[in-house]
């Protein structure tokens, strides 16, 4: 397994071992132990599949009582996968960092607690997995917008689906200024 921190050191990119033949593959997706001698020692509480049509974005989401770690995959299809620190007090506040996910490159992404997440679907569709060290509480999710430009992603250039309920999402500092924001 191969781990590389990413811009933000808390968000790591982890490459699993991958054994393939003319059968097929087999990689561990979760290992408690090899997982935790990287820092991933969280308990995972909840896994979640979704699966999304291209152009499709999600997020940006967060929890602010109920914080969720995500470890993040797809298993079809491929996705940009973003990551922004909202953790105020942090030396990387509101940075994010990205990258590419799909069912060729077997990448995972750790985000940790405190970080919002998103993303968006770069083929015709993608299936996507992620395991969460605490339990989804509806009345306890917020949302930046994907495209607020204090924060700057590089979104892939392509036409985007967003849901209402994203569309309606708060800049950062909007949400800063009524204390919506976890602490570092």
């Amino acid at each position: 397994m191969k781990v590389i921190p990413c811009s933000i050191p808390d968000v790591l990119v982890i490459e699993p071992d991958l054994f393939g033949d003319e059968r097929g593959f087999f990689m561990e997706t979760w290992h408690a132990d090899k997982y935790q001698a990287h820092g991933i020692n969280l308990p995972f509480v909840q896994d979640n599949h979704s699966r999304s049509s291209r152009g499709v974005l999600r997020g940006l989401h967060y929890q602010l009582k109920h914080p969720q770690g995500k470890l993040v995959r797809v298993t079809s299809g491929a996705v940009f996968d973003v990551a922004v620190d909202i953790r105020l007090g942090s030396p990387t506040f509101g940075q994010w960092a990205g990258v590419e996910l799909s069912d060729k490159n077997h990448r995972q992404i750790y985000i940790p607690p405190g970080f919002a997440h998103g993303f968006c679907v770069l083929g015709d569709s993608a299936d996507f997995v992620y395991k969460c060290t605490d339990f989804y509480q509806s009345e306890d999710e917020y949302g930046i917008m994907w495209n607020d430009q204090d924060v700057g992603i590089e979104w892939p250039e392509m036409e985007f689906v967003v849901s209402e309920k994203d569309r309606m999402n708060k800049s950062l500092t909007e949400l800063m200024d009524l204390d919506l924001l976890p602490r570092y």
